[in-house]
């Protein structure tokens, strides 16, 4: 071997130990993290829910392409807002609920209360509709069986939570891996091409009689059952056991890891609702079909992509509304207890608040005006629950040294004034079509 030739054994040795040095700090790495992701898992679902479903769906069979970039504007909003939810929940050891009781006087936390109840079950409504139009799709069976059904399913994801918190964490984890995989067979069978939608993404467009729709998109983005809940669930990451063994992490390496788990989560939900509009553009845009309700789009699907197509949409939206639905009643009982520090089992909520939306189902309402009713109600509870987490989070007093950044502080601001301003809009359209 020639001295040249030896150097070149010896750097390539060398690359070679740098690389399995870097490949082992990588998994190390992935299972130090693996123990705290799940929390804005649960919180993303209410992300991609039956409600977001209906103006994806309108504003792709409308609108093509162009509104994409709606969804990653949302998104950058939504990983925000939920990650100083998270730093909230961390820092104070409270819930934004909890921290309104102890901040604010008993009044004001009732009305709070009232207003943010009123807003998850008219959600509710909508995300247990998923659910049962999805049993209705796959099993053949009428609206009011499939919702009875959709009830026994969600109490039975609930009813895990006796076996511990991670266990409902993965079989909601599961449903939102199905509602993943289901539109990457979705898009696969739609076939879009990537040139025509990728520059729609980051390039703000707004087609003629488009601004309701986007509004409509942006409106239903954060929603303040999900700021409840995520300043709630980070709770179980406090303490956690591995190997058999108690881990408390210190609130910085728990703010660090609260903000990767949004970030893949939260990116999760904006890939499936990306998904949903770009599969609405490439099949019923290009038909010229507008899509204004669920049922319609399953119908459209069935000519257009063949059977497996509108198979795989059904079970998409069952998982959507099964998901959405059991963690919007975990949030409920945060807000519950929160709120008035009252306590409920889970399931008797889920039984309590499941008759509103049977009652509307059984009179047989029109979806849509359902969907856009639930998305009202968000936009009138938004602020009651966007303004305490801004107040909170930049309180030197309640989180010392781990208060928000002036950075992040105006950019939740901005965020918080856009989303206003949207969802009143929003407001006025709905009231205008009285």
């Amino acid at each position: 071997m020639t001295p040249l030739e030896f150097i070149k054994a010896l750097r390539a040795e060398e690359r070679l130990r740098e690389s399995s040095k870097h490949v082992k700090e990588r998994a190390a790495f992935i299972r130090d993290v693996l123990p705290y992701l799940g929390p804005a898992f649960l919180v993303s679902v209410g992300y991609m829910d039956p409600g977001n479903w209906g103006t994806d769906l309108e504003a792709g069979s409308r609108f093509g392409y162009h509104l994409l970039w709606v969804l990653f504007i949302s998104n950058l909003m939504a990983i925000l807002l939920q990650t100083m939810a998270a730093r909230l929940g961390i820092v104070t050891g409270h819930t934004l609920a909890e921290t309104c009781r102890l901040e604010f006087s008993r009044p004001v936390n009732v009305v709070l209360y009232i207003i943010s109840e009123m807003a998850m079950m008219a959600t509710d409504i909508a995300e247990f509709l998923g659910a049962a139009i999805g049993f209705n799709i796959l099993l053949g069976i009428p609206m009011m069986f499939a919702a009875v059904l959709a009830a026994f399913a969600v109490i039975i994801i609930l009813a895990l939570y006796r076996f511990g918190y991670r266990i409902v964490e993965y079989v909601i984890i599961a449903l939102v891996a199905t509602i993943g995989l289901s539109y990457v067979v979705e898009l696969f069978l739609a076939q879009p091409q990537l040139s025509s939608f990728l520059p729609s993404i980051f390039v703000p467009r707004l087609p003629a009689e488009s601004v309701y729709v986007a509004i409509g998109m942006l409106g239903a983005t954060v929603m303040p059952h999900n700021l409840f809940l995520h300043s709630g669930v980070i709770q179980t990451r406090k303490s956690i056991m591995v190997n058999g063994v108690p881990i408390h992490e210190s609130k910085k390496r728990l703010m660090r890891l609260a903000t990767i788990d949004s970030f893949f989560a939260l990116n999760s939900a904006w890939l499936v609702n990306s998904a949903i509009l770009i599969m609405s553009a490439a099949v019923f845009f290009k038909e010229g079909i507008p899509i204004t309700s669920i049922h319609e789009a399953h119908r459209t699907l069935t000519p257009l992509l063949g059977g497996l197509s509108s198979t795989v949409f059904a079970i998409a939206l069952l998982s959507s509304g099964l998901s959405s639905s059991t963690t919007g009643t975990i949030a409920g009982q945060i807000v519950l207890d929160g709120f008035l520090n009252i306590k409920m089992n889970l399931w008797v909520r889920r039984i309590i608040t499941i008759l509103p939306a049977l009652i509307v189902i059984y009179l047989g309402w029109d979806e849509i005006k359902v969907l856009v009713f639930s998305q009202v109600a968000l936009s009138l509870a938004l602020p009651f629950a966007v303004i305490p987490l801004i107040m909170f989070t930049h309180s030197k007093r309640l989180m010392g040294t781990h208060r928000s950044p002036l950075v992040i502080h105006w950019l939740a601001i901005a965020s918080a004034a856009l989303i206003l301003f949207l969802n009143a809009l929003l407001i006025s359209e709905a009231l205008g079509k009285l």
